[in-house]
């Protein structure tokens, strides 16, 4: 199979699946969880075999706890999948509201002209954002990790189209 038909593939499954993330948001969500938690299992066993590579004792304790609790989000996330939708709906609240905040500030600091208003625009978004999600958390909870993972799997699978377009473009040339 050529690297651009399996590309197609991929596109057209990731659409497809970021549709059905959108359409039923709370199903989303918990795959969403469910994502996270196995990442965060997965980069824990990682950061626990690190352990082993480190020369200092200060790397070592790091990687020690750091793997630990990596293990310990991921069993969680993964032993109750809704109460992780909730735990990650308020985490993505706060990084909302703490980019926002940021990028406000970075934008307000910044000369005129050098996209200043995207990058304040941005931070209004991100704040916006975060203030809708904690004002309607009841409802948020439900749906945002599916939307954003939806929203997120539509671009991916746009993204992989486009590049198989193009690499079929400059085949032909």
């Amino acid at each position: 199979m050529r690297n651009k038909t399996l590309l197609v593939i991929l596109g057209v499954i990731s659409i497809i699946a970021g549709f059905f993330a959108i359409l039923n948001p709370l199903a989303g969500s918990i795959a969403a969880t469910l994502i996270a938690g196995w990442a965060f299992l997965i980069i824990g066993v990682i950061e626990i075999v690190a352990v082993f590579q480190e020369t200092t004792w200060g790397s070592r304790i790091w990687a020690l706890i750091l793997g630990l609790l990596g293990i310990l989000a991921g069993i969680s996330l993964l032993a109750d999948p809704l109460g992780g939708v909730v735990s990650l709906t308020y985490v993505l609240a706060i990084l909302f509201l703490v980019s926002g905040v940021f990028k406000l500030i970075a934008g307000f600091g910044l000369p005129s002209g050098n996209g200043k208003w995207l990058v304040i625009l941005s931070g209004a978004l991100s704040l916006l954002l975060g203030i809708l999600i904690l004002s309607y958390f009841s409802t948020a909870a439900v749906a945002t990790l599916g939307i954003l993972l939806g929203v997120q799997l539509i671009s991916d699978g746009a993204s992989m189209l486009g590049l198989a377009y193009a690499e079929r473009q400059s085949a032909k040339m």
